[in-house]
């Protein structure tokens, strides 16, 4: 490996922003008018990871107080000076490279491993297979420029698979079956990722940095803080570092689920830290939990549920009636303290859905990459005294689940009705019904955000009671034919009958 230290992540255009393209570390504290982080939702978890173990580092607010006190402004201040401190620990490539672990090639004891392999589809979902046969001109594996390589160490921080084709026998440990999953992203089928979201980005990192006192109060941290790797000479994998470091806050940021080192735009790739599950107790906060029994249940991702239809279960804390839900700390904190804060927020969500096998996760299938984002009314409002918002809120997506299986029953039942052979009939009234459903939820998903800002007031709510209705009927007779005589008799006889639901919102508007 070249110890020629190059590519220096505060200096060096690597980091995605929308309406702007690739920014550098110190771009992206210096201009307070960058509106997001761009790129997939894998990749927007883990920048927005990485960035607040950064903001932490450089200054970790004691309490709310103290918090409130640092704004966006001197938060980027902070991790400006920061940034100088340890300028020469974020180089890509050199004596001391990020996050990586220089002596990661000797510790490796097998010989037919001792040499770096391609970045391929491996280790990430998004990049063709070193093996795949290729089909299209876009299949050919190329070499990815180092911009992409910094953004790949950084997401297979945090949101790798479990893979057996990643295991390495490395001195020192007993050879193991599989690595086991990044902690973002779990070892079932993906986990929801929620994060406030502020006008410009610099405020969206102020608004989910954590306190002292919440960290210190968080049995998931038994370290507390703890401090971030690229402030450590850890030149091996066997470091007494990395005992503690899953155990801090810093560590659940910097996921070091695997341990890599880059060599002429090749890797070496091994497992890292075997992070617990949410069934052992462990979990970061961004990941909404519902304590169910003696255990804890994360909410997972599901391809036809986009994040923005469980917006209830991510802020079933506003709940004031006190019942048992979904807890996302990183929202619930987030929004308590900006009680004063006069100016709508976002909740961005996402994640990686996959599929997971003894060995292995893969996105196959319907597996995707998914996330939303919904713009709140002002927190003042949200957790105002007497604010009925969250109830309102919760009704009328209530109502829309139940339209969605009226519908899916109605279009089943007419599709049944008009084919008479029983092998096919179930099977294809089955599939309309889906399909039927996922229309009507895309055609609701235009209508969602104004549903958010006025489902507390009554004459909003009956004007989009009656869109959702038609968007209702246009799925029915999207997926109902009326061509024949026996199409036109089913269609009539299982129609479904929403005017209690339009009557119940004329009545509250009058």
């Amino acid at each position: 490996m070249s110890t020629e230290n190059r590519f220096n992540l505060i200096d060096e255009p690597w980091i995605p922003i929308v309406d702007v393209g690739r920014v550098s570390l110190r771009q992206v504290f210096s201009n307070p008018e960058y509106r997001a982080l761009g790129g997939n939702p894998v990749q927007k978890i883990s920048l927005t990871k990485l960035l607040l173990a950064i903001v932490q580092s450089a200054g970790t607010p004691e309490d709310d107080e103290d918090w409130a006190a640092l704004d966006s402004g001197g938060l980027a201040t902070k991790c400006l000076e920061y940034l100088d401190q340890w300028h020469d620990r974020f180089y890509l490539y050199g004596e001391r490279p990020f996050l990586q672990i220089p002596n990661l090639k000797n510790d490796i004891q097998n010989e037919k491993e001792k040499s770096p392999v391609p970045i391929g589809y491996s280790y990430y979902p998004s990049l063709p297979s070193v093996t795949a046969t290729l089909l299209t001109q876009s299949s050919i594996l190329r070499e990815i420029d180092l911009a992409e390589q910094a953004m790949f160490l950084i997401t297979q921080l945090n949101m790798s698979l479990r893979s057996s084709a990643v295991i390495k026998q490395i001195a020192g440990r007993s050879p193991i079956s599989c690595t086991t999953s990044g902690p973002g992203v779990g070892n079932s089928f993906g986990y929801v990722h929620s994060y406030l979201a502020g006008r410009f980005l610099q405020e969206t990192l102020w608004m989910n940095v954590m306190t002292r006192q919440f960290i210190g109060q968080t049995v998931n941290w038994t370290c507390g803080l703890g401090s971030p790797p690229w402030e450590h000479d850890w030149q091996s994998r066997n470091s007494e570092y990395t005992d503690s470091l899953a155990s801090s806050y810093l560590g659940c940021l910097v996921g070091m689920s695997r341990f890599m080192l880059l060599e002429d735009s090749k890797i070496f790739f091994s497992e890292g830290l075997q992070y617990p599950s949410c069934k052992d107790g462990w979990y970061e906060p961004s990941i909404s939990i519902e304590i169910a029994g003696n255990g804890r249940r994360p909410l997972l991702l599901n391809v036809n549920k986009k994040p923005w239809r469980e917006l209830t279960a991510l802020l079933s804390f506003l709940n004031t009636a006190g019942q048992d839900g979904y807890n996302c700390a990183q929202l619930r904190v987030g929004i308590s303290r900006l009680k004063s804060y006069a100016h709508p927020i976002g909740i961005w969500s996402g994640g990686l859905k996959v599929t997971s096998s003894m060995k292995d996760q893969k996105c196959r299938g319907e597996d995707d990459l998914i996330e939303s984002i919904v713009n709140l009314p002002s927190p003042a409002y949200l957790t105002g005294s007497g604010s009925s918002w969250f109830g309102s809120f919760t009704r009328e997506m209530k109502h829309l689940e139940e339209n969605s299986q009226k519908l899916a029953a109605a279009v089943y039942q007419c599709n049944r009705r008009e084919i008479r052979d029983s092998k096919e009939r179930d099977k294809r009234a089955d599939s309309l019904k889906r399909k039927a459903q996922d229309l009507y939820w895309q055609l609701c998903e235009r209508q969602f955000q104004k549903l958010v800002t006025h489902s507390d007031d009554a004459e909003m709510v009956f004007q989009l009671r009656n869109s959702f209705a038609s968007f209702a009927y246009k799925a029915y007779d999207t997926y109902c034919p009326m061509d024949t005589a026996r199409q036109i008799d089913a269609w009539a006889k299982n129609r479904p009958n929403l005017s209690k639901y339009l009557k119940d919102a004329m009545k509250d508007a009058a």
